[in-house]
């Protein structure tokens, strides 16, 4: 039995349309991962240098407070985040909200220590901001553990 003509054209164009979507996915997919990596690698660069310029700072001035110790930490929960993307290929939401936590409290510190006409509505907003932001990481927490969206990470997350 012989199949007409326009049968095979149609067939021809369907499998060259397939193989091209096939090639463009994963073209798109190389490059979406090299992006992820350069970006990685610079953000990663870039709290490292921003890390070593706060201690150098500290080291010049020839003491630390409690402001520049926690921003020590806020660089170094960036550094772990980053570690974590590279391993899971997963953003880690409970450490932005570490960081959100560690800036807030590192600006209730500092509007303690330098502001004389201090205003209590500041210091109960950013407390409550704080406290807000400890119950969501306690939910992601408890929603990690109990759904975890892959049970191989869930050993990761328990090490985090």
């Amino acid at each position: 039995m012989q199949v007409p003509a326009d049968k095979k054209v149609k067939s021809f164009f369907k499998r060259s349309d397939d193989k091209i979507r096939s090639l463009s996915d994963e073209l798109g997919n190389l490059l979406v991962n090299v992006f992820h990596q350069l970006a990685l690698f610079a953000i990663g660069a870039a709290t490292v240098w921003a890390a070593v310029q706060a201690f150098l700072g500290m080291v010049a001035k020839g003491h630390t407070s409690v402001e520049d110790l926690l921003l020590l930490f806020i660089y170094l929960e960036i550094g772990a985040m980053v570690g974590i993307y590279f391993k899971t290929n997963r953003m880690p939401v409970r450490f932005l909200v570490y960081v959100a936590i560690t800036a807030l409290t590192r600006l209730l510190i500092s509007i303690a220590n330098h502001h004389e006409n201090l205003d209590d509505w500041h210091i109960i907003i950013i407390s409550a901001s704080i406290l807000l932001l400890a119950g969501a990481a306690l939910v992601l927490r408890i929603g990690s553990f109990k759904y975890p969206s892959d049970p191989a990470l869930k050993k990761v997350e328990d090490d985090s």
